[in-house]
């Protein structure tokens, strides 16, 4: 057998590729501000709040998984109305599996930017604001900026954790060939398989190198961001 990988195993890759930037691109707002709120703002619920958005860490995938099948399958109540409204379909398409991994990447991206939000003294956002800023320009003018770093990280985190979901996936968008297999599940369909071990240790190892890529791309960007922080201030 072939030590390069073959044309189904490029698309393979290939497809694992879209689905995790189209999780991220999904990911990065709402995590952007739930991380905002959390770490800028007091409320009534802030704790149930937190919870709720790392709860994919702390329970099976499956369960995330099976959660999102109630809500998103086709006659759940965000699933039923999408398809009626819009004629989308998410269970079993790669669409599903973008949602599945950008769920299961939300923790991380949100913990990493609501640090770095947490790192931006209050007290150059209230001299902006005493010079005339409203919040919004203070928000963009400093806040936003200062927050890169942690923006950039959770990013970079999202995108590896995307690479590697499995659990949530294989229950919410089942493994179809050419569809929603990406390459977790392509290594445990071909653990499956009699003689499926090359195949499956060539995807191991791109599965690897890509996550290591992601993650050192990320301590690089950090690290950038941190110097220009520091030769601003």
């Amino acid at each position: 057998m072939s030590a390069w990988p073959n044309p189904a195993e490029w698309a393979i890759i290939a497809l694992s590729l879209k689905v995790s930037l189209v999780a991220v691109a999904l990911t990065l707002p709402p995590a952007y501000a739930l991380a905002w709120l959390l770490a800028r703002r007091s409320f009534p619920g802030r704790i149930l709040l937190d919870a709720a958005v790392h709860l994919p860490l702390v329970v099976p995938p499956v369960v995330t998984g099976w959660l999102l099948l109630i809500l998103f399958g086709r006659t759940g109540p965000i699933g039923a109305w999408l398809d009626r409204t819009f004629g989308l379909v998410l269970v079993f398409r790669w669409t599903g599996a973008a949602l599945a991994a950008a769920v299961m990447a939300l923790p991380l991206m949100v913990r990493a930017m609501r640090l770095s939000i947490e790192a931006v003294d209050r007290r150059l956002v209230g001299a902006a604001r005493t010079l005339g800023a409203t919040p919004w320009r203070a928000f963009l003018t400093i806040t936003l900026p200062l927050s890169l770093p942690g923006i950039l990280a959770g990013t970079m985190l999202g995108f590896a954790r995307s690479l590697g979901e499995f659990g949530a996936t294989i229950t919410f968008a089942s493994n179809i060939p050419g569809e929603t297999r990406t390459l977790p599940l392509a290594i445990y369909s071909g653990l499956q398989l009699p003689g499926g071990e090359a195949a499956v240790t060539r995807l191991a190892i791109i599965s690897v190198l890509l996550s290591v890529a992601a993650l050192l791309a990320s301590e690089m960007l950090v690290r950038r961001s941190h110097g220009r922080r520091a030769h601003v201030l």
